[in-house]
């Protein structure tokens, strides 16, 4: 029947793109990013980060500068400085310059005096794994560091003016910086032009950068501020086609997402907007560079190779110069967000700022419209549970009970069909030869019985964009990051540790990942076994086998997924049985017919 051959097809559908992935997509990214580990500790320790100065309108496209790319005595070729070998680790890369601690409520760190350096953050209510003295996440990391990784704000000037580099040592006038108090930066040129960021920090993870020149010289100066992200190694990414992770921002109201494959092939073109962000995003953390949301800007997303190590940069510099009389100061406002992809925060920040379409930071996808409302409503259910296991089964109820009246017309047309299942049979069996004859005969009886084998189709199109908004919110929000269920369940992001093939870890089997079955799995492929069961079987061999493969196939490959959508396909498939069990039995339709 169409119905039975519409479950087919987004069966199949779903098994080739979630396969794909998983066999295709998933150990290609684990290829990429082996190499990529290799060569970074086969290079680490060389010697220029790669950072890019902005060009200024109507000049040449900005090139690699030597200032903040370079220590002192360091060369730009393969030769390995004895500052280099020193900073084999991030806390010898630390030492390589004066710095400020930042003693923020969820960031601390520290800002290199060196270069003026956003490049030593931690959040610190965020925990690297589950396990007891689990340190917090490193989130940027200083040049020389392993994956050296961090912001930076400076001034393009085309006049010859003398501005910061990143051999600049700056003057900090606190010790530290807290949200309680700025920490003002300052350096004179030669010239007597003071060139000055004061920096600020709130209570979560967002800092507050106001550039100011004060012109002391006998002559007018140009510059433009500009503001930069440099990221060094190609990060480990999960490789998913539901999330990207890489260089963002959003320009003009529209979002732009850059594959660092991307700017691999060659660089992307720069855009000028007025409002917006840019930066770049991993799964659940984003650093952001935030420009004045009312003066016009150009963004852009570069790649370099100094030493043959992958450089990746986003910054954007402000088009409009800034010209300073003697006597005058000119200032820039800009934000710079490093931290975890909340939703609320992020629409917070977007709301208090001004921030154009921040909140697509966190990649809710197609169905926006339907993903974060669902989101606000299964963070409304676990704030008020205090599980967000316990919300993801009464989000999904809610949502069946939603569905109700459409899944109801569609369980009835399947149960009209499956009691018709051995007169079609017969029918079959009658006609088999002739096709044409075989399907005037279903018709005519589709026609007695008054049942319309189309019937379903639609209240299973309708729910199927529901289903991939509540999938992309389970995977991509950070919310329920090490949320744990109950029993062996201690981080619903992670796949069920339990592995049957391992007898629970007693056996140190190194076995395959598809092997790596935990026990939710077993339970989601059970539950979809037994709707099999209820749903009318294909007379067509091949498709009979087909619908017997499934529950083994989806079985195997759920067993990486996050257990908090394992959970939830096991809670919807029995929520799904037994509305059709209950369907059936009203209805007198036998289960297994004979």
């Amino acid at each position: 029947s169409d119905q039975r051959n519409l479950i087919i097809a987004i069966d199949l559908s779903l098994a080739i793109l979630l396969g794909f992935q998983f066999f295709v997509e998933g150990p290609q990214q684990e290829a990429r990013n082996e190499a990529l580990q290799q060569q970074a500790q086969n290079q680490a320790g060389q010697s220029a980060d790669g950072a890019i100065t902005p060009a200024a309108p109507g000049t040449a496209t900005g090139g690699v500068s030597s200032a903040p790319g370079l220590m002192p005595g360091a060369t730009s070729g393969n030769a390995m400085p004895d500052a280099a070998r020193l900073a084999a680790s991030r806390a010898a890369a630390l030492k390589l310059s004066p710095r400020v601690p930042v003693n923020g409520p969820r960031l601390g760190g520290t800002i290199a005096l060196k270069g003026a350096r956003i490049d030593d953050l931690t959040m610190l209510d965020y925990k690297a794994t589950i396990e007891d003295g689990s340190p917090p996440v490193t989130l940027l990391s200083p040049h020389r560091a392993p994956n050296p990784y961090y912001g930076q704000f400076g001034w393009v000037s085309l006049d010859g003016l003398k501005v910061p580099d990143g051999d600049t040592i700056w003057k900090a006038d606190h010790p530290s910086l807290h949200p309680a108090r700025p920490l003002t930066l300052s350096w004179d040129n030669p010239d007597g032009v003071r060139f000055i960021q004061v920096i600020e920090i709130d209570d979560n993870f967002m800092l507050t950068v106001t550039q100011r020149v004060e012109n002391n010289s006998k002559a007018s100066v140009s510059t433009h501020p500009f503001g930069r992200i440099v990221r060094t190694d190609t990060p480990n990414t999960l490789g998913f086609y539901i999330l990207h992770e890489g260089p963002l921002g959003v320009f003009n109201d529209t979002l732009k997402e850059v594959d660092y494959d991307d700017l691999l092939e060659g660089p992307t073109d720069s855009t000028n907007s007025v409002g917006g962000w840019i930066g770049i995003t991993d799964k659940y953390w984003l650093t952001a560079l935030i420009p004045d949301q009312k003066v016009g800007y150009t963004g852009a997303f570069r790649f370099s190779q100094p030493n043959k190590k992958d450089t990746y940069q986003a910054d954007f510099m402000i088009q409009a110069p800034q010209v300073i009389a003697p006597g005058a100061t000119a200032k820039a406002i800009s934000h710079f967000f490093a931290g975890a992809k909340e939703v609320h925060l992020l629409d917070m920040y977007e709301e208090r700022f001004g921030i154009a379409r921040f909140d697509l930071a966190v990649d809710f996808g197609w169905f926006y419209f339907l993903t974060k409302p669902l989101f606000f409503v299964l963070d409304y259910f676990f704030k008020m549970l205090g599980n967000f296991g316990l919300a993801i089964l009464l989000l999904t109820v809610c949502v069946k009970a939603i569905f109700f009246p459409l899944a109801n017309k569609s369980y009835k047309a399947m149960s009209k069909m499956k009691a018709l299942q051995p007169e079609m049979t017969k029918l079959r069996e009658r006609f088999g030869d002739d096709r044409q004859k075989m399907n005037q005969e279903m018709m005519a009886l589709y026609k007695r019985e008054k049942v319309n084998p189309a019937s379903g189709c639609l209240p299973v199109l309708v729910q199927i964009p529901v289903f991939f908004a509540l999938y992309k919110v389970m995977f991509v929000t950070i919310e329920m990051r090490h949320q744990p269920f109950f029993g062996w369940i201690h981080d619903l992001s992670a796949p069920d540790p339990m592995f049957i093939l391992t007898l629970f870890d007693t056996i140190p089997w190194d076995l395959p990942k598809f092997l790596m079955i935990g026990i939710w799995p077993i339970f989601m492929g059970a539950s979809m076994y037994f709707q099999q069961l209820l749903n009318p079987q294909p007379a067509d061999p091949v498709q009979a086998k087909i619908f017997l493969f499934m529950p083994l196939f989806f079985t195997f490959l759920l067993g990486s997924f996050p257990a908090g959508l394992v959970i939830y396909w096991t809670w919807n498939n029995i929520l799904s049985v037994t509305q059709q069990y209950l369907i059936m039995k009203r209805m007198g339709v036998p289960i297994r017919p004979k």
